[in-house]
């Protein structure tokens, strides 16, 4: 795949300072119209061979277009709070917004072909960290990311050549690393794993541009003219995307689904209500300040029909913990900076580090939900997202999250009910609102997106729990509970 990249591509002073005046014109355009537009951002992800000009290159883009829109991130040994965390999160919180461009040294490919060239991880922990490298692009570009990847390129001849050349001038010896002298000696394994990397990852919605690094002039024009050029393509497409036409999921033949299944009339009178909440709380409050959770964090996500409780339930989890230990995160409609995101970043940012507990009050399940049912989103997007949200929580389990998932589930006799009675209650009627009502209207349309909600996320890593909520007794104990089996469960699988 480099065989290209070490055959002497050269642009002489002459004609570089003649293209130069107006590429950097084009490219300041179609910057201010992709701020203008902001219908997405840019992500420039930068790796290659140590002096093959991957800082010149951007330092120089940073001259060339309006810095101001432009964030240049670099992704080092990560600190202790990225350690803490899924091991995506520390590029999640690091997107730029829509309408700007995010450059990343040390991203995603450079840190898994460093880890595999010293050893650190196997094969198989690469080829698995490649598929999640693709999963992550792949939901990227699908939620309107224009991603590019350069891999800047020198012969092992050319490098060591280069090296020797900056190391002996005074002006640019600083730029000069053990890492870069290292990386010349095992410059055959890095270009191997390297070279396996972009076979792997060059896809159709994120391709690699491989680039000569040997002269500055061509090396300079060729990523100002790839950047350009697809900037341009990028900003010419339509506005709304068109998608291909998409069979339904189809409906139960007997119009029965899980919810159908439920026992609502499971409840627990109030004596043995107390006992059993003072038991599970206890119980919880112990097993958040077990040793054994330093290797974990805990997150619950709750939904379920207005009025059935959420807030509640959440209250009596919290109500026996040290408030250090946990937050809450009540979802609503997305703010103006969340808008600018791929929907999934609101709810990355979150992840709590290991150790601490974080309750999402409505979670990532909108898309499938309100979004679904109310036409904020397209159906491609809504299908799509069962995927995204499966890799999601697998990729937090994986780094040792326990993600525990509540629908609280009651009948429509018993929510006209609650309504009735909030609007009654002086402190409880901010609680009803109109949307409450009209989404009422759209009863059966909610019931058959949970259905499939249900079907397509509850996986053997993170299934849904169905509380049966028409009883509130009933419905807090059982998510108390099911929290403490999901932790103890946790701990058992360490051992």
């Amino acid at each position: 795949m480099f065989e290209s990249a070490e055959i002497g591509h050269a642009i002489d002073d002459r004609e570089y300072d003649k293209q130069v005046p107006a590429l950097r014109e084009a490219l300041l355009d179609v910057q201010y119209e992709l701020k203008q537009q902001q219908r997405f951002q840019v992500i420039v992800l930068i790796n290659g061979i140590e002096g093959a000009g991957k800082g010149e290159t951007v330092k120089l883009l940073n001259e060339w277009m309006d810095p101001r829109l432009i964030e240049v991130r670099t992704f080092d040994r990560p600190s202790d709070e990225e350690l803490a965390h899924p091991p995506a999160w520390r590029y999640w919180r690091q997107l730029p917004a829509k309408g700007r461009m995010g450059v990343f040294f040390g991203n995603w490919y450079s840190q898994m072909i460093q880890n595999r060239v010293h050893g650190k991880i196997k094969d198989a922990a690469l080829d698995q960290a490649i598929n999640d490298a693709e999963r992550l692009e792949q939901m990227l570009c699908d939620e309107g990311a224009l991603i590019f990847k350069f891999w800047f390129h020198l012969s092992r001849k050319q490098m060591k050549k280069r090296l020797k050349a900056l190391e002996d001038d005074p002006l640019h010896s600083w730029r000069i690393s053990p890492l870069d002298w290292q990386q010349s000696k095992t410059y055959n394994r890095f270009v191997r794993f390297g070279e396996r990397v972009l076979r792997r990852t060059s896809r159709d919605y994120a391709p690699w541009h491989v680039i000569e690094g040997v002269d500055a002039n061509y090396r300079s024009l060729a990523v100002g003219n790839i950047l350009l050029e697809g900037l341009r393509a990028a900003l010419a497409q339509p506005a709304q995307t068109v998608h291909q036409a998409m069979a339904p999921l189809g409906a139960s033949l007997d119009k029965r689904n899980l919810l159908d299944a439920l026992d609502l009339s499971l409840a627990l009178d109030k004596d043995d209500y107390k006992q059993r909440l003072v038991e599970e709380q206890a119980r919880l409050a112990t097993l958040l300040r077990d040793k054994r959770m330093r290797r974990h964090a805990l997150v619950a996500a709750f939904e379920g029909n207005d009025a059935a409780g959420k807030g509640g339930a959440i209250r009596r989890v919290c109500a026996a913990l040290d408030p250090r230990q946990y937050h809450i995160v009540p979802i609503a409609a997305p703010s103006e900076d969340e808008r600018v995101q791929p929907y999934l970043w609101r709810f990355w940012r979150q992840i709590p580090p290991r150790g601490q507990f974080t309750i999402f009050d409505r979670t990532w399940y909108g898309r499938v939900l309100v979004e679904r049912v109310e036409g904020f989103c397209s159906q491609s997007d809504w299908m799509r997202a069962y995927g995204e949200i499966n890799d999601f929580e697998e990729q937090l389990t994986d780094a040792g999250v326990i993600v525990v998932k509540f629908w609280l589930a009651i009948d429509q006799h018993t929510q006209l009910e609650r309504f009735k009675a909030r609007e009654k209650t002086p402190f409880k009627r901010y609680k009803i609102t109109e949307d409450d009502w009209r989404n009422r209207e759209k009863w059966p349309a909610y019931r058959e997106a949970v259905g499939d909600m249900v079907d397509r996320t509850s996986t053997e890593i993170a299934p849904w729990t169905l509380i049966e909520a028409n009883d509130k007794h009933w419905a807090r104990v059982k998510v108390l509970r099911t929290l403490n089996d999901a932790i103890e469960a946790a701990f058992k699988r360490d051992k």
